[in-house]
């Protein structure tokens, strides 16, 4: 039988993960701000949020999750990343 210590560090550990997913995600960005400045593209590119946000509820859909959660999950996600494009390209406003 689990003992509630060890769902906990369970749920400790893929917090963990989901942090170091979100840094890798977030890291990214001076990548996808090269490729959009090179290409003449504006940081905010709500087409590709618009692609982002149905994958997520689809494969959120696929797993019987709550698809509004996890649809605002991504969208804190994308404005993270829009805001470290802004910040690189020095028009942010975060520290």
């Amino acid at each position: 039988m689990t003992t509630i210590q060890e769902v906990r560090a369970e749920i400790e550990e893929i917090d963990r993960e989901m942090i170091e997913l979100i840094h890798r995600r977030v890291g990214l960005a001076e990548k996808v701000l090269e490729s959009k400045q090179k290409e003449g593209m504006q940081i905010n590119d709500t087409g590709q949020n618009h692609v982002v946000l149905d994958r997520a509820v689809d494969s959120a859909t696929e797993r019987n999750l709550d698809t509004s959660s996890v649809k605002e999950i991504f969208e804190i996600l994308i404005r993270m990343n829009i805001e470290r494009q802004h910040e690189l390209s020095g028009e942010g406003n975060l520290p």
